[in-house]
């Protein structure tokens, strides 16, 4: 029989820096688990993206145990890169802040390509693409 599941945690965490403090520490003693048993592999796991933030799901099941799964960088994250910008627009439809290819969509894409709710390369390009937009970073060909 499968393990009840209590809670869905979303975490964005600095990749190999996780530490008791806040915001790991505060959550997980929310619910009672055992912050060391998640810091430990998180660091160890993600020690090769060291100064990036990543993206952290963690499920708790009624026995106060758990499990989590690292998706990696944000989509936001990886388009300023790309843009080698610092941030986005605040007024994305009218201040365009970068510009940015569709073959960096491509590679962003393929990295991101199990998170995202697309059928082909095509589907996921448009994804980003959208979400460039959004942060005021305008497409090319």
């Amino acid at each position: 029989m499968a393990k009840k599941i209590i809670g869905n945690l979303k975490l964005r965490i600095p990749a190999g820096r996780a530490t008791a403090g806040p915001p790991v520490g505060s959550t997980l003693g929310q619910w009672g688990l055992n912050m060391m048993d998640f810091i430990n592999p998180f660091n160890d796991a993600t020690k090769d993206l060291m100064g990036k933030d990543v993206i952290v799901h963690i499920q708790v099941y009624e026995d106060r145990s758990f499990t989590w799964n690292s998706l990696g960088q944000p989509v936001d994250d990886l388009i300023r890169e790309a843009a080698g910008i610092k941030k986005g627009s605040a007024k994305p439809h009218t201040d365009k802040v970068g510009t940015i290819t569709r073959a960096q969509l491509e590679v962003i894409a393929e990295t991101k390509k199990d998170q995202l709710n697309a059928i082909d390369v095509d589907g996921r390009v448009k994804v980003i693409a959208g979400t460039a937009r959004s942060m005021g970073v305008e497409v090319t060909e």
